[in-house]
């Protein structure tokens, strides 16, 4: 009786398709294989964006703010959030930072949930806020601003290293020196803050929220009150945090000028809710934009 294998062979000799054929399948279970290979590498060599938003509502009372946001910002990127009066900015600014809970939806910090930690919780995972006012000690020096949270930041007794020194205070001084240099301020460095500019104290602010090694700063309209001199220094300075530091920001502002020479992302808000998202040249053109918030005149 003729065997399995030989009729096999039988039939390979008698159809010379079917040893093609079968090569053919190796080679694509081979192909097929690698790619999967890839992907799974690929997945697990991708870390988690900076931020994710997913989801997240807030009330107060009656009132809905926020309206089942989801945005997220990678690590090293910048995105800028627009919106009118009352569309819930601040209030998702407050709850990223742990200021307030969120009533439904998640949060998380490079993949990790914070919705409901508590503040301090939440700054020690590189997260730094910078408000419209800033929050700068006017009777001390620039030097003097930025070596407060140069050494709270640092191990030990941070008051005590603070008055008398020690160990790590010439780390402290180096970085401080880069910080002024970093943000302008280098001719800066024995004035009283008192006696700084409006756009310098708004820059101080920033090299103070660095100074604690932070992965993720939330701006709240850095550029406030800003001649147009100002706001281009600013803009240039938030882009080289991005660019040149790998820090992920994401900015609150109105200053239409100060948003364009950012060049990052843009979601526009309206009642809580995200309406559009894109390039400023994207974004401006969108009706539901002009309408809600820049405007029919234009």
């Amino acid at each position: 009786m003729e065997s399995l294998q030989s009729r096999r062979t039988s039939d390979a000799s008698r159809d010379p398709t079917s040893a093609v054929d079968a090569g053919n399948t190796v080679e694509q279970a081979i192909r097929m294989y690698a790619m999967t290979a890839q992907r799974a590498e690929n997945n697990e060599s991708r870390q988690p964006p900076a931020l994710e938003v997913v989801g997240v509502s807030k009330s107060f009372g009656g009132l809905v703010v926020l309206d089942g946001l989801t945005f997220e910002l990678e690590r090293g990127a910048m995105t800028c959030i627009l919106g009118p009066n009352g569309c819930g900015k601040t209030t998702l600014f407050n709850l990223i930072t742990g200021a307030l809970p969120p009533d439904d939806g998640e949060i998380r910090i490079r993949g990790v949930s914070v919705g409901g930690l508590p503040p301090h919780l939440i700054s020690r995972k590189g997260v730094v806020r910078k408000f419209q006012v800033p929050g700068i000690y006017p009777e001390l020096t620039v030097a003097e601003n930025l070596e407060v949270p140069l050494v709270a930041g640092g191990p030990g007794n941070g008051p005590i290293r603070l008055l008398f020194g020690g160990a790590g205070a010439k780390a402290n001084a180096e970085r401080r020196n880069e910080l002024l240099e970093l943000c302008g301020l280098s001719r800066k460095f024995d004035t009283p803050v008192a006696n700084l500019a409006h756009g310098e104290r708004q820059r101080l602010e920033i090299a103070m929220l660095l100074a604690r090694d932070s992965d993720l700063l939330l701006l709240d309209e850095p550029t406030a009150g800003m001649s147009a001199a100002e706001t281009r220094a600013v803009a240039e300075l938030v882009v080289r945090l991005r660019d040149e530091h790998g820090k992920a920001v994401l900015v609150i502002e109105h200053d239409m000028a100060f948003v364009r020479e950012l060049g990052c992302p843009i979601i526009v808000m309206v009642r809580g809710r995200v309406i559009a998202s894109g390039s400023y040249q994207t974004v401006s053109r969108d009706p539901a934009v002009i309408a809600s918030y820049l405007g029919k005149a234009r």
